[in-house]
């Protein structure tokens, strides 16, 4: 059962939440937060799967929050997805930044909304489809090998482990191995941080496929 945060001020938006993820049968919700200081607090109590996080909420809003649980050592499993109405590069940059793992708009279709539990509940990154703009800054990727760079090149562009394999005529475990040292040398939490650092760095380009 993957156990779920709901964070939002808005009473409807948290109800309509509840409604449509326990109409699946491997999702539970176990608390509900209205700002972001109850969402962290839950969070170290509930020890939650998987939160869904507004980003503006009063007080410490959603961003906030997502940091301070990516930061808490005790919380290391938890997730974050962002829901938001404001689907624009910056917050996706800056929720992502901040340690979440995922970023959907509140529009998006109720399917939509349980895969979103589901994928970053796998550990995988999770993006609204048209989140496809470019993020620029800079990270560096000395201490990456040559092969490493490719992988985490392909992770960046939405690849599975399995796919990547095919494409570099790689085993699946040695893929694994590969994006767990990208990972650990990165000092990622997870896929969707390597996705950050590869468009950070200009590793890949928006609309470019290798």
């Amino acid at each position: 059962m993957i156990r779920v945060l709901l964070a939002d001020d808005q009473a409807l938006i948290r109800a309509g939440f509840r409604v449509l993820l326990e109409a699946a049968d491997d999702i539970q919700v176990v608390g509900e937060a209205v700002n972001g200081d109850e969402a962290v607090a839950l969070a170290k109590s509930e020890r939650p799967d998987v939160i869904l996080m507004d980003i503006r909420m009063p007080g410490t809003d959603g961003l906030a929050a997502t940091s301070q649980i990516a930061a808490a050592d005790a919380l290391n499993e938890v997730r974050v997805v962002i829901l938001t109405t404001f689907e624009t590069d910056e917050y996706v940059y800056r929720a992502l930044r901040a340690g979440a793992s995922g970023f959907l708009v509140k529009d998006a279709e109720p399917e939509e909304l349980i895969r979103a539990v589901r994928v970053v509940h796998r550990g995988e990154a999770l993006l609204s489809p048209s989140v496809t703009r470019r993020l620029i800054a800079s990270a560096d990727l000395a201490r990456l090998t040559e092969r490493e760079r490719e992988v985490l090149a392909l992770v960046a562009q939405g690849l599975s482990n399995d796919e990547i394999a095919v494409r570099l005529y790689l085993s699946p475990l040695t893929t694994k191995t590969h994006v767990s040292h990208i990972m650990t040398k990165l000092r990622a939490r997870d896929r969707a941080q390597l996705v950050v650092i590869a468009y950070e760095s200009g590793l890949v380009v928006p609309g470019v496929t290798t």
